[in-house]
């Protein structure tokens, strides 16, 4: 058992059963012994990778999308360009790079990170070095201007609960001591008036998940948006309506049972994008895959132009980046993008009205 293990182990015994949420939140973010806390988990020496760290044709696109919506939306000045769990900085910087070039848009920006872990935090000051980031708590704490932001798998790592249908009920899965360790458990059955709407694309025995966290925050990006005007982007793996079990944890890129090491495996879940639309007092694009996505946006056509200057090795990692990126048996399919909008101008990676 690990050290937060045995504290969680106590807690339980004293208190009782703790749900999946509170274990989540725990696991992750415990003040001495979280992971988030603790440690860098990206990257070949860490636990897992991300599409900024895949391919800087990510962080481009996505800098370059961003500013098309700028640009569409008159330009405002000043602005806050926002990243939302920013990891090392490498989308962020690779952004800056390719929006270096628009006219007025580094001159207008006021960028912003929200970032939890320290030692991500000092990888983002020393990757963003020259473009003076500043570090906020939340978007509550964001200044009162439009908002151009981007949350690259952040939402799968925000607390979850999960509930087992009973009929028309519902038993919600807790963690438990059992044998000297942590061991999943299910609360009685009761009647869930927030799943009432679950009952018709369920049957017995399914799991729902639900995760209060997420929505909170789409809804403070969506009320940030509906006063000030802007577009976010939410891009992560999920469906519109996730079912089933997807609470997962990952130890040097490989899965690991969930419970086996708190506060040293990433945790997270699908991304239940449905829930954050209709969280979102703005507008919403249509859900699109990260691969039909970054195809609209041009990642094609920048991957050969990259590839023109490879050779070798080098020119075999590129393509399996656009690949792992791009097609559905990688990241294209699984992955998805959630346009948050105010409704002024097309939102990023969608077809204009009429286009099929």
């Amino acid at each position: 058992m690990t050290p937060l293990g045995d504290l969680l182990e106590r807690q339980i015994r004293a208190t009782g059963p703790i749900t999946v949420a509170e274990y989540m939140t725990t696991c992750l973010l415990h003040p001495e012994h979280g992971y988030y806390r603790t440690r860098d988990p990206l990257g070949a020496a860490g636990d897992f990778v991300t599409a900024p760290e895949i391919s800087q044709m990510f962080g481009e696109l996505v800098g370059l999308a961003l500013a098309q919506s700028w640009i569409d939306r008159g330009c405002p000045a000043p602005f806050a360009f926002v990243e939302l769990g920013a990891g090392r900085g490498t989308l962020m910087a690779d952004a800056l790079r390719a929006t270096k070039a628009v006219p007025g848009f580094h001159d207008a920006m006021d960028l912003i990170l929200v970032e939890t872990s320290e030692p991500l935090r000092r990888s983002q000051a020393e990757t963003l070095a020259g473009h003076d980031p500043r570090w906020v708590a939340g978007i509550p704490d964001l200044p009162a201007r439009p908002l151009f932001l981007i949350a690259n798998e952040l939402f799968d790592a925000l607390p979850i609960r999960q509930f087992l249908r009973d009929g028309d009920l519902w038993r919600e899965r807790l963690i438990a001591v059992r044998d000297d360790a942590l061991a999943f458990a299910l609360s009685d059955p009761v009647p869930l008036a927030a799943l009432e709407g679950r009952l018709a694309d369920t049957e017995d025995g399914d799991m729902v998940e639900t995760s209060g966290a997420a929505t909170s925050l789409a809804s403070e990006i969506g009320d940030h948006i509906t006063t000030h005007g802007g577009v976010a982007l939410i891009v992560d793996y999920g469906d519109e309506t996730p079912r089933g079990d997807t609470f997962q944890a990952l130890k040097g890129h490989r899965k690991v049972a969930p419970l086996a090491l708190p506060g040293e495996t990433d945790l997270t879940a699908h991304v239940d994008f449905g829930a954050l639309a209709r969280a979102a007092s703005c507008g919403a694009a249509p859900l699109v895959t990260q691969g039909l996505w970054l195809e609209r946006l041009g990642v094609t056509a920048r991957a050969r132009a990259l590839a023109a200057g490879l050779e070798g090795a080098a020119l075999e990692t590129h393509v399996a980046a656009h690949r792992r990126l791009t097609h559905p048996d990688e990241m294209g399919t699984l992955f998805k993008v959630l346009a948050l909008h105010d409704g002024y101008g097309p939102p990023p990676g969608t077809l204009p009205e009429g286009a099929t």
